[in-house]
């Protein structure tokens, strides 16, 4: 199975043209994030998010073996919190995506949304790193996110691994790791839709698996749609290529793909699989398009026969 867990809507596409795209790119699940970047949707407008997140749930509404609707509220909006529980609790939304454009994470004035989340329980996603707007990186550095401690039942992904501040990226999602958390159920995982330029790729989704292992990884793409499941299936191959690059192992590929995404979303991959195995959806053949498509790639390449990245026994030494 394979789960896009950040990809991005306009309000310009319909649910056939999702599922159409997942099909052609080998997708089974995919995160949907309401529109919020143009098209007339903005951050600034609270009224606009709103329209977004009706739109999204009516995309997603009766697929939910395949599209998984996540609504975006800006905390800065005294009716952020509100909205955010009208989504989850009225339009059937299943997460939240939030950027931090002109606040920062920690800041007394957002922690009220933060708090309905952990009320559901819900799983984050949240813009870190250089934004590209060329302004709003400084409120996005990856240690900030630490303030969602304070809300334990939250699920948090920092998407792009907080490029270029990968390390600290690293470091936050480490902490549970140096706890002994499960990956299953730790706070934080890394989304490694590429922020990092293409020569920095390989060395730090490296240095990611070799620290955090592959359980703290989810795979996005972060294409927008409507677009064509090349498109797609483009931004999938950059992974498959470095996957081969580094001779990763079938156990490790697993978890990039879906393993971890699937326990963010607190989905079972066995349940699922079995579910989108009888489903047939637009453009999908009576064969599923992307049926075995993880079985040609589940062992690395070369004569070495591959390895699954083992993260490093951690344990604190300070504190």
């Amino acid at each position: 199975m394979i789960i896009d867990a950040h990809l991005h809507c306009t309000g310009r596409e319909t649910t056939d043209d999702v599922l159409r795209t997942l099909d052609e790119a080998g997708i089974d699940v995919g995160v949907l994030l309401a529109p919020f970047l143009g098209d007339g949707y903005s951050l600034d407008d609270a009224a606009s998010l709103r329209r977004a997140n009706e739109h999204l749930a009516r995309l997603v509404r009766h697929h939910p073996d395949r599209l998984v609707g996540f609504a975006v509220v800006d905390p800065r909006h005294p009716d952020a919190p509100d909205d955010l529980r009208h989504a989850i609790e009225e339009l059937g939304l299943r997460g939240c995506k939030m950027v931090p454009t002109g606040w920062y994470p920690y800041e007394e004035r957002v922690q009220p949304v933060f708090a309905v989340a952990n009320e559901h329980a819900l799983p984050l996603l949240f813009h870190s790193g250089i934004f590209i707007d060329g302004r709003s990186g400084r409120f996005c550095r990856p240690t900030y996110f630490e303030a969602l401690r304070d809300h334990p039942r939250t699920r948090v992904a920092l998407a792009h691994m907080g490029w270029p501040w990968t390390d600290e990226a690293l470091a936050v999602a480490l902490i549970d790791r140096i706890h002994g958390v499960p990956h299953e159920r730790a706070q934080f995982r890394l989304d490694i839709s590429f922020g990092p330029p293409p020569p920095y790729r390989r060395e730090v989704l490296a240095r990611m698996l070799d620290v955090l292992g592959a359980g703290s990884l989810q795979f996005g793409s972060d294409c927008f749609l409507p677009c064509s499941g090349a498109h797609v299936r483009e931004r999938k191959q950059w992974v498959v290529d470095l996957m081969d690059e580094l001779d990763l192992g079938a156990d490790t590929r697993e978890r990039l793909w879906s393993g971890t995404a699937a326990a963010w979303l607190g989905l079972s991959t066995a349940a699922t699989t079995t579910t989108l195995a009888g489903a047939h959806h637009v453009g999908a053949d009576t064969a599923r398009p992307h049926a075995g498509l993880l079985a040609g790639s589940s062992g690395a390449s070369g004569a070495g026969g591959g390895g699954d990245y083992a993260p490093r026994p951690w344990r604190p030494v300070c504190c």
